[in-house]
């Protein structure tokens, strides 16, 4: 993860929606991605079980611009931003849900 994903802050500006109390876990998806379908179950599952963490799903193709300034080369890839906004972690394949629940240990 570069220094430049540490330092920005996303929030409802660049996601269109609110962020998660504790967590948000962001899911970048394309539309004919098989495996952005497994990642959007598990990450709304784990989201589901944590108070406080949001999952938000957003159109690559869409959100081009954001793609492009984030680095993000392939679908899916999941940032998990603290409470603030702040990327702390990020991955590109489908989780495995313990990951994503790693992942949010060290974003809460």
């Amino acid at each position: 993860m570069g220094v430049q994903d540490q330092q920005r802050l996303l929030g409802t500006a660049e996601l269109g929606t609110e962020l998660g109390r504790r967590a948000t876990l962001v899911q970048f998806s394309t539309a004919f991605c098989q495996p952005c379908r497994a990642t959007r179950r598990t990450l709304a599952d784990v989201a589901g079980m944590v108070e406080g963490v949001a999952h938000i799903e957003l159109d690559a193709e869409e959100r081009l611009e954001l793609v492009r300034e984030l680095g993000i080369v392939k679908t899916p890839t999941v940032l998990v931003l603290d409470s603030a906004g702040r990327v702390v972690t990020r991955a590109s394949g489908a989780p495995r849900r313990a990951d994503v629940i790693a992942a949010l240990g060290r974003a809460v």
